[in-house]
């Protein structure tokens, strides 16, 4: 039975998140395993309203400022072969990643 690793990508910047998944299907094809993904999960938005007027006098003006983190999912087969070059893939500090091995 073949060993599957699971790669769950988080990120607030998509091109980033992008680039490693692309760094990660080159990997895969280069080393020809089986790979499925990268499957985008759904983007969180975190939105927080805040007040416009410094001092609290004047209008109630609002202003909303949003964080999105976008999400994607890897599948692939994990021989040791390929799980060290993932683990050598340079990761932007914006880019969170976590494997885990079935």
């Amino acid at each position: 039975m073949v060993q599957k690793a699971r790669i769950r990508l988080l990120s607030n910047d998509p091109e980033k998140l992008e680039n490693v998944c692309t760094q990660v299907k080159r990997i895969a094809q280069r080393t020809g395993v089986r790979m499925s993904g990268p499957i985008p999960l759904p983007t969180k938005r975190m939105t927080v309203p805040v007040r416009k007027s410094p001092c609290g006098e004047g209008t109630a003006t609002w202003e909303k400022w949003e964080m999105r983190i976008h999400k994607r999912l890897i599948d692939i087969d994990a021989d040791e072969r390929t799980m060290r070059q993932v683990m050598r893939i340079r990761v932007p500090e914006e880019v969170f990643i976590e494997i885990e091995l079935m």
